[in-house]
């Protein structure tokens, strides 16, 4: 499985298109847009493409036609339609061709974001059996948790842990430090892999509309709700749903989850039946839940069920020798297919010497913005930003560290800069190698 998978957009009609690229644009998701058959021919031939959602009324194309020719082309890619209610019967058509599915016009998000999930699987799935792995097969089997820190070790350990278990996961740490690359990283590494990741932000939902997001309503369960709608819950069935912000979640719809959670049972608005849930639960938050609890903001018992099991992901700048690595995912991922930029050892110590108060999302801001200045194929110091220029030290709100914090992180800096030249390391640090063979055992850094 490679480290993120591209979807091609074709559709004749901007509003379409803006929408999927906002929306479903993602890390591990790349969401490319083209109006017409003719566009889409030119992205094709620049590069792979995993999904392609194809409207079957084009101003240039019959979708259906350009259905067959895009799979003559490339076998392994599986192909949405996007109907109106009118050409359904060619959708039906198209399925026994070949098509992976179809969706009509209007639709809804979350169910185009499971089918293109789906979709992406099966084609891993044909690839894997034809023996195409990606030759970062050992990282991306971490889907993007990318580093060799202590903690970042400590991460993988847990969800290796996790792998037989579905207990609720709360997974903590400031916003930007990758709290939904562990979150996929437990669903692809589980039971449910095959099935739907669902993902919400509960600080994205409209305060008025939560209980319906989540659960669903019926038709006519309130004012302006003209038809039924399935709720989350009910999209993620047999899968994951991971609730991101989960302390933004407003406090009456709380004990509706907490329920859920002990129960497994649910109800839609306007209904009095009950509807049982086969969902695994995963929550994330940059907030402090216990405070929150004490504060009374927070339901105490909602907050001892998801907090079974916790993981916590430190600051960019407490495992900065993950950030060589990280560059160069990044620079690898920006690339789209073409050489990565290279990137100097001074400018490499300018990112080293920041402190990221956005962590590892500031880090990938700052390097496509980079990339966009670079000249020469190469990221020189001049192609950063004001701020990470003027910073001389890292900034942080943390304590004070150890000096055997200090000496690690000090250790693990050099070993950075020198690409992991345990001679050159020595003799910056002033030590001999069998002392720094040492300190590397002892502070975890091979």
């Amino acid at each position: 499985m490679q480290s993120s998978y591209n979807v091609l957009v074709v559709d004749d009609e901007e509003s379409i298109r803006k929408l999927l690229k906002n929306e479903l644009d993602s890390d591990d998701r790349v969401i490319h847009t083209a109006e017409n058959a003719h566009r889409a021919r030119q992205l094709l031939k620049k590069q792979q493409f995993d999904v392609i959602i194809l409207d079957i009324r084009l101003p240039d194309a019959d979708g259906l036609d350009l259905f067959a020719e895009f799979k003559v082309a490339n076998q392994d890619v599986e192909i949405i339609l996007i109907t109106g209610h009118g050409d359904i019967d060619n959708a039906v058509e198209a399925m026994r061709m070949g098509v992976f599915d179809y969706i009509t016009k209007p639709f809804k998000l979350d169910r185009l974001e499971v089918v293109i999930e789906r979709a992406y699987q099966r084609v891993c799935l044909q690839r894997e059996n034809k023996g195409l792995r990606h030759t970062q097969e050992a990282k991306t089997d971490w889907y993007n948790l990318i580093g060799r820190s202590a903690p970042i070790r400590e991460i993988k350990f847990l969800i290796d842990k996790l792998t037989t278990s579905e207990v609720p996961v709360l997974i903590t740490g400031e916003s930007g430090a990758g709290k939904d690359v562990v979150a996929r990283a437990i669903h692809h590494r589980g039971g449910r892999s095959c099935q739907p990741l669902i993902v919400k932000n509960c600080a994205m939902l409209h305060k008025e509309m939560v209980r319906s997001e989540l659960f669903g309503h019926k038709k006519g369960a309130f004012t302006g709700a003209t038809e039924e709608h399935e709720g989350l819950v009910s999209v993620a069935h047999k899968g994951t749903l991971f609730l991101d912000e989960i302390g933004d979640l407003p406090e009456d719809v709380q004990a509706s989850l907490l329920r859920l959670l002990e129960t497994k049972e649910y109800r839609r608005m306007g209904e009095n039946k009950e509807r049982r849930a086969d969902v695994r639960f995963l929550f994330a938050t940059n907030r402090d839940l216990a405070k929150a609890v004490e504060a009374g903001t927070f339901n105490e018992a909602l907050f001892h069920r998801i907090n079974v099991f916790n993981i916590h992901i430190p600051r960019l700048r407490e495992r900065k020798e993950d950030l060589p690595l990280l560059v160069e995912h990044f620079l690898s991922l920006l690339a789209n297919g073409r050489p990565a930029a290279a990137m100097p050892e001074k400018t490499m110590k300018r990112l080293l010497s920041y402190g990221w108060p956005g962590n590892v999302r500031e880090l990938r801001n700052v390097l496509e913005r980079a990339l966009i200045l670079s000249e020469g194929g190469a990221i020189t110091e001049n192609c950063l930003p004001k701020e990470l220029l003027d910073s001389n030290t890292c900034k942080s709100d943390a304590p004070p560290m150890s000096l055997e914090n200090m000496e690690r992180e000090h250790i693990a800096y050099v070993l950075s800069i020198y690409a992991g030249n345990k001679q050159k390391a020595a003799q910056v640090l002033g030590i001999g190698r069998k002392t720094l063979y040492r300190k590397i055992q002892k502070y975890g850094l091979e």
